[in-house]
């Protein structure tokens, strides 16, 4: 050490004493007690929390259903089997569309309309995550601002982390446990136009495409699978300088409707133009989805349509949980990483190393 750094020691300093200081205080208070994370309920007091209405006990089991924990699995399992006796007595509406088309907006909109004539509502909503970091936002419920404070009303984001199979499959056992819970209207929001639109189709009864005027070609805005998905299309921001085009763009999309085959249901498509913002049109929109269960409940489709997405799901699972069983196991974890390298290295095809694991995987059960 030298003088300049510790002036105390200069000679002209003589006789002069430095105090050692006062000692700092720990970082972390001595006096804090570490907090014991409660114990997690019974699978019949949950059940039975859900089953009175009990928000807290709702969350803890959307929880679990979520977790990729085995244990968590299995006891968010044997909850929706007892849970689901007491499900199926709502109208699920999945809701999609371009992003920046304002689906939280009409959400909020929509939800306060809907909680008018009572009832209650559960907003089910899947958030888009990074590819690199696997986080999410989960921000949906800010832009509800009118929902999140309603009594009524269950706001729900689930991050989609890259397998939006796993989580389509969570989001459908989340709408049986809501049920149960009383939510007779469940709103399932998507991450945007894609893969996504497939799986949440799979699991409600109507399907309302929002989109944009003004943004170019609107017909070339949209992927025609999707259209061909949709039960109704509404316009967005028909408010305004934008009135008039929101006007052309409904009859362009009306006209689109008319080269399409007719649907399964028999129900043609309606084509309207709202302001989620400004809350105009919002009542004719509702009025729509009205006419359409009407529709669908006295021909029937209602029914089979409901039958075929309990069969779809089976098979889906039974898809995943193969999938998890084949990756899971040790023996072909270390065999997959051999037979990677070997198609790195030229040494053997992708096509014969896929087989020798799945020879291996079927010699074993």
């Amino acid at each position: 050490m030298t003088n300049i750094e510790h002036p105390e020691n200069d000679e002209k300093y003589t006789g002069l004493t430095v105090n050692s200081g006062v000692e700092q205080p720990p970082i972390v208070n001595p006096y804090m007690t570490r907090r014991r994370r409660k114990p997690l309920p019974s699978v019949g007091e949950m059940v039975e929390g859900i089953l009175k209405g009990d928000v807290t006990m709702l969350s803890r089991a959307v929880t679990l259903v979520e977790s990729l924990s085995q244990e968590h699995q299995t006891i968010a399992q044997e909850i929706i089997e007892k849970c689901l006796p007491h499900s199926g007595n709502s109208r699920r509406i999945g809701i999609t569309g371009v992003p920046g088309a304002g689906k939280s907006t009409s959400i909020d909109t929509f939800g306060l309309h809907v909680l008018k004539s009572g009832g209650k509502l559960a907003v089910l909503a899947i958030d888009p995550s990074s590819e690199r970091t696997k986080g999410s936002i989960l921000g949906d419920k800010t832009r509800m601002e009118k929902l999140s404070v309603h009594p009524c009303a269950f706001i729900r984001p689930s991050p989609s982390a890259g397998s939006l199979g796993g989580v389509a499959r969570k989001t459908r056992e989340t709408i049986v446990l809501c049920e149960a819970a009383g939510y007779n209207n469940i709103f399932v929001e998507t991450v945007g136009v894609g893969q996504s639109e497939t799986a949440v189709h799979s699991m409600v009864d109507f399907f309302l495409l929002i989109q944009l005027a003004g943004t170019g070609d609107e017909l070339q805005g949209i992927k025609r699978g999707i259209m061909e998905m949709a039960d109704g299309i509404v316009i967005n921001k028909a408010d305004g300088d934008n009135i008039d085009r929101a006007r052309l763009a409904q009859a362009q999309f009306r006209s689109a409707l008319h080269l399409f085959p007719p649907t399964l249901s028999g129900w043609m498509p309606e084509v309207l133009c709202y302001s989620g913002y400004y809350e105009i049109g919002i009542a004719e929109v509702w009025e729509m989805i009205n006419r359409y269960f009407d529709f669908v409940i006295k021909n029937g489709h209602f029914e089979r349509k409901r039958q075929e997405q309990a069969r779809y799901w089976m098979y889906e699972t039974i898809n995943e949980q193969l999938r998890n069983h084949f990756y899971n196991d040790a023996d072909v974890e270390a065999l997959l990483a051999d037979r990677e390298q070997r198609v790195l290295d030229n040494r053997q095809s992708s096509f014969t190393a896929a087989r020798d694991v799945l020879d291996f995987y079927f010699k074993k059960l």
